[in-house]
């Protein structure tokens, strides 16, 4: 057999398995007692980024924290936006300043530090660490890494509409 004929047997040979492949999941839906998994296409976004100074909305609202203020340096989120920080789940930015109140109110002082801050235009990815310093000097001051991800309002860029952070380990 010579070695043309032996390609041309792989080739049908391979094109045949690819048919026969393509029609497993037809087949296996006709079968009793089976289940396929429909696969959906993944959509896809790429996003530039561009790392940059942090911006004033972005430094006014940690200093809000910081300096223990909560005041106008929240106005960065829209009234209905929503604040995931951990397992924090808030509505609304009164609930997200009320709620960052509390937690802040349990005993130390933050000092937020901005480490890295890209823009990818409705996306704003941030990190940093912040200081937390207990009002009991006998616990020791942590300084935890953070990262955040901003989802900018579409109708109104300037206003943050969802915010996903994460903060840790935050143990004194």
């Amino acid at each position: 057999m010579d070695s043309a004929n032996l390609d041309r047997r792989h080739l049908l040979a391979g094109m045949a398995a690819t048919a026969a492949m393509i029609s497993l999941p037809s087949a296996a839906i006709a079968l009793p007692d089976t289940r396929t998994i429909a696969s959906k296409e993944s959509i896809m976004t790429t996003l530039t980024f561009t790392k940059k100074e942090p911006p004033e909305w972005l430094l006014a609202f940690w200093k809000e924290i910081d300096d223990k203020t909560f005041g106008k340096g929240f106005d960065c989120f829209t009234k209905d936006a929503i604040g995931n920080l951990g397992v924090a789940d808030w509505h609304g930015r009164e609930a997200i300043r009320e709620n960052l109140r509390a937690f802040i109110d349990t005993g130390f002082t933050a000092h937020h530090d901005v480490l890295e801050y890209w823009d990818g235009g409705l996306l704003k990815i941030f990190r940093g660490i912040v200081t937390m310093k207990p009002d009991d000097s006998s616990k020791p001051i942590v300084k935890p890494v953070m990262s955040h991800f901003f989802y900018m309002d579409e109708k109104d860029p300037t206003k943050v509409r969802h915010w996903i952070g994460a903060v840790g380990p935050a143990q004194f």
